[in-house]
């Protein structure tokens, strides 16, 4: 099954006879939280998930978007009508970065139908609804472990023996500037391949054979396994997608930058180059 859906796909399927559960997890990094704009209108029966306080559990030691707690997480789901046998369709704003970290973390914790609104609410071209729907209880129960992921150690490893991609912007990576975490640089040996790279000036993804060469460029036909970071965990899910679209599985290091900077002992690399 492709990861992604069109919005004429998604508009033939919402009028099926199978229609999918929508969750719209419009966000933006440092806020507000942009439920109003969900409530000034959004796809008809989409319930609102807030990446902040529902896709992740408190900023700490594990970074600044650690993973939430499963059970938590199943609650959420539930409560908003995912079930295990019903298409999922997950949409933000338009940049795709926290639709797909929660398409991420349904497919880690194990849902077997979830896709990501293609360009997101800027590609719907229906009629928005300012009606918050009341779904019926659903029945997933997550367990992890349905993806690849990542911790400190683990991503170390891969950019020693595989191909670790770096998903935020090259400046960051360099370590030319750190707006947000304690120190700029990278993990050595890992890659700069910024998300942004990922998709079209409408936010929609590339074509999978432009990404599979992009990918490849970047070494990951030549290495017996591929992971991700960015920041926190958000972007570098976008990453992972854009993998799968090119047919390239790839584990997540969801801590990312924000909990491999925090410890001053871990190794930091500076400038373009892996080391």
């Amino acid at each position: 099954m492709n990861a992604i859906i069109s919005a004429a796909d998604l508009a033939s399927e919402s009028a099926g006879p199978r229609p999918p559960v929508l969750l719209d997890v419009r966000w933006q990094l440092g806020g507000p939280n942009l439920r109003p704009d969900y409530e000034a209108g959004h796809l008809p029966g989409a319930v609102f998930v807030d990446l902040d306080a529902e896709l992740a559990s408190a900023p700490g030691s594990g970074g600044r978007h650690p993973l939430p707690d499963p059970a938590d997480f199943g609650a959420v789901m539930r409560g908003a009508g995912v079930r295990a046998g019903t298409p999922v369709v997950v949409y933000d704003g338009g940049l795709g970065w926290a639709a797909a970290r929660a398409w991420w973390l349904l497919r880690w914790t194990g849902h077997k139908d979830v896709r990501v609104l293609d360009g997101g609410l800027a590609a719907w071209q229906g009629e928005l609804s300012t009606q918050t729907p009341a779904p019926d209880e659903g029945d997933f129960q997550p367990v992890p472990g349905g993806v690849g992921l990542l911790d400190a150690d683990a991503a170390a490893e891969l950019a020693d023996k595989g191909l670790l991609l770096d998903a935020r912007a090259a400046e960051r990576y360099r370590g030319d500037v750190e707006p947000i975490d304690r120190i700029g640089g990278h993990i050595p040996g890992a890659v700069s391949a910024p998300t942004s790279e990922n998709t079209a000036a409408d936010g929609r993804f590339l074509p999978a054979a432009e990404l599979k060469d992009r990918f490849g460029a970047l070494g990951a036909s030549r290495v017996p396994a591929v992971g991700v970071y960015c920041g926190s965990g958000v972007s570098g899910a976008h990453q992972v997608l854009a993998l799968e679209l090119a047919g390239i599985p790839a584990a997540l290091y969801a801590g990312s930058w924000s909990e491999w900077s925090s410890d001053a002992s871990r190794p930091v690399a500076t400038g373009p180059e892996p080391r």
